[in-house]
């Protein structure tokens, strides 16, 4: 269950977030969301590809596991990775539209948030922590991303820059992985692009992402591994 609020200093005074990592907490996740600004940071630990979501459009995620619920950073508390997803990071809030405009939302739901310990959201007099404001800017850079990247989304598939594959990983001897439902970049479409189509696409600024997440691939042997060593400690 979700119970989303507009975040106020008043209602809100009392409440703090703790940020710590683990399944308690929701970090039990096979991917999240990304967004082209940030796979350079995404790729440097996690493969991204990209799925279709309930409508039937693209959007690209940063994968941390070969099956729901499997999370092959997460060890315990630790997240083993320098980078985090800004959509892992900026849980519990999001942004919500109201008469006012757009504000910062809060689930009050979310196993991270209580009044007894973990990160406050507002002084005693009542104005916003570091933390909140640094949550606010997450939250802004997150929602420029994400609506930025159906323009992405739409150079890749005007030049069928987009093809579906399916990975079957023997994780052992008696466990065999289907990985599918998700898209990769069709690298010998971009191959074959002539001058004057990589030169708009670079103008644009889609060339640098498509090219990252190409690179981010080779993770994909990380995240076996990941698992064999998971599966050899127990």
């Amino acid at each position: 269950m979700t119970q989303h609020a507009s975040l106020n200093n008043i209602e809100h005074r009392n409440l703090r977030v703790n940020m710590s990592h683990g399944a308690e907490y929701g970090d039990d996740i096979m991917s999240a969301l990304t967004f082209p600004a940030e796979f350079r940071n995404v790729q440097t630990y996690y493969p991204i590809v990209f799925q279709k979501d309930e409508q039937g459009g693209f959007q690209p995620v940063a994968l941390f596991g070969l099956r729901q619920g499997e999370n092959l950073f997460l060890e315990g508390s630790h997240w083993d990775a320098h980078y985090i997803p800004l959509s892992v990071q900026r849980e519990p809030f999001l942004i919500g539209r109201s008469s006012k405009g757009e504000q910062v939302h809060i689930d009050l739901d979310h196993p991270r948030v209580g009044t007894e310990s973990g990160q406050a959201l507002f002084h005693e007099h009542g104005g916003a922590t570091e933390f909140l404001d640094h949550i606010s800017s997450i939250l802004g850079t997150l929602h420029a991303g994400v609506q930025q990247t159906q323009a992405y989304i739409d150079a890749l598939l005007k030049h069928g820059l987009l093809e579906s594959f399916v990975l079957d990983v023997q994780l052992d001897e008696d466990t065999h992985n289907r990985l599918m439902g998700y898209y990769t970049i069709h690298e010998d479409r971009l191959r074959e692009l002539d001058g004057d189509v990589l030169g708009e696409l670079s103008k644009a600024g889609y060339l640098e992402p498509t090219y990252m997440a190409i690179a981010s691939l080779s993770h994909m042997r990380d995240l076996i591994e990941r698992y064999r060593q998971r599966q050899a400690h127990g």
